[in-house]
């Protein structure tokens, strides 16, 4: 029986099916792009999250860049919204960034405030059209919704570079307000959504004085993640009475255990944004004292939730990695060892691979510029004591290290031996998947 051969008859096939469509007057079929997987370390669902007084929202398609799904929410703030924020410092932050900035730096009178956010394109390196774009837009949900241009603030998050065809937004204006509702928070967290594979929200109860006082957060971010502050997303709603003054405060001081201490890939973005809203809608008088220390401690809990949630969407995750450094002679050398193990990428494929590679941790906590002493250098995965006085642990065992990788929650722990300043920072695995998504994001 003589050989077939197959790349020969594909050849004959493809022009025949090329020939057939011609004379059909048929368009070649696109392929279709497969849908996205969800990251194996996605929560099962998104949480239930308590409805906050003072607070509505509402999601529509407006085609900025995504075909068939909602692209763009809207937030509206009752009259006595205290606002806080932290942003990127990126030096081409957005014109978005920019404008929430000049915002918060003027004094509010007491009126209400609404916070719009778009997906698919960041507004971001486009000049002046792009502050035309964010007054556009930010004045149409000004005059809708009856409030001080002042009090509306914007975010884009998306393509750096284009232009934002800011007229899909702001004539869908009517049909967000018109659809503005209090429990519309998980669609929110949906339409702001790029490359994450599934929406982020969190949420914290605290007894006040009086009552309750709710907490609820949502987050999108999944690739261009790294302080300052990671690159993605984050709006937090509480019915708490608080000061704008004490509300900043509170935010500053948690951003930089939380938000500031995750990395994907080293990268920073031009859009970072986290929103801070307290309506004042709580039965419970306002947040001081004792009530002050356990609200500061349940809101940074929702930060906590809501960053860990973004490095188990990394773009290509399936390890969810701590890298906990101990034993510092300073806090600035804890937090470069702990970037310097986390943004590797000997370390970051090597977890990927699940190979037990402890010496390329060695290898950064070297390259990190921070005080280290060979002799006084423990490495752990998890409780087993991989490297100590200066040399591999005779009592450890490579299939222990293997076993280990195996997980999908590791905790990589660096003791300097040096002295007592500690950092924890979260990252995830470097795969396949994150050179398949960021080689495609535009096309």
């Amino acid at each position: 029986m003589a050989k077939t051969d197959w790349k020969a008859e594909a050849k004959v096939l493809k022009k025949q099916l090329k020939m057939l469509r011609a004379e059909l007057g048929a368009k070649p079929v696109k392929p279709v792009k497969a849908a996205k997987p969800v990251s194996p370390l996605a929560p099962a669902a998104f949480p239930v999250l308590p409805r906050i007084g003072g607070v509505s929202f509402a999601a529509v398609e407006a085609g900025v860049r995504y075909a068939n799904r909602r692209d763009v929410m809207l937030v509206h703030l009752a009259p006595g919204t205290a606002m806080a924020g932290v942003f990127t410092r990126s030096s081409t932050r957005s014109a978005c960034v920019r404008d929430c900035q000049a915002k918060l730096a003027i004094k509010a009178g007491g009126e209400g405030a609404a916070i719009i956010v778009n997906s698919g394109n960041s507004n971001a390196f486009t000049g002046a059209v792009g502050a035309t774009a964010v007054a556009a837009v930010t004045g149409a949900v000004a005059e809708a919704l009856g409030l001080p241009a002042n009090r509306v603030f914007s975010s884009s998050t998306g393509v750096i570079g284009e232009p934002l065809p800011h007229e899909k937004i702001t004539v869908q204006i009517p049909a967000l307000v018109a659809e503005l509702a209090e429990d519309g928070i998980e669609m929110a967290a949906h339409a702001m959504m790029t490359t994450d594979t599934f929406p982020k929200g969190a949420a914290a109860t605290v007894q006040g004085d009086g009552g309750e006082i709710q907490i609820a957060g949502i987050a999108k971010g999944s690739g261009m993640i790294a302080p300052d502050m990671a690159t993605m997303l984050v709006y937090i709603f509480t019915d708490a009475r608080i000061s704008a003054a004490n509300l900043q405060k509170m935010l500053a001081r948690n951003v930089g255990p939380t938000f500031n201490s995750i990395t994907v890939d080293s990268d920073t973005s031009t859009s970072d944004t986290l929103l801070l809203a307290a309506t004042g809608k709580s039965p419970a008088a306002e947040v001081k004292g004792a009530i002050a220390k356990a609200f500061e401690a349940a809101l940074r809990g929702v930060m906590t939730s809501l960053a860990h949630q973004v490095i188990r969407d990394g773009e290509g995750a399936t390890k969810f990695v701590e890298i906990r450094v101990t034993g510092a002679a300073t806090d600035a050398d804890a937090g470069r060892v702990a970037f310097a193990v986390a943004n590797s990428p000997l370390v970051k494929t090597a977890i990927a691979g699940q190979d037990p590679n402890w010496g390329r941790i060695v290898a950064a906590v070297g390259k990190s510029g921070a005080e280290a002493d060979r002799d006084k250098l423990t490495i752990r995965f998890g409780d087993l004591v991989v490297a100590r006085d200066g040399w591999r642990n005779p009592e450890y065992r490579e299939q222990d290290g293997v076993d280990y990788m195996k997980q999908s929650d590791l905790v990589i722990g660096v003791d300097l031996g040096l002295g007592k300043s500690a950092r924890s920072v979260w990252t995830c695995d470097l795969t396949s998947r994150y050179i398949e998504i960021n080689a495609d994001y535009r096309s």
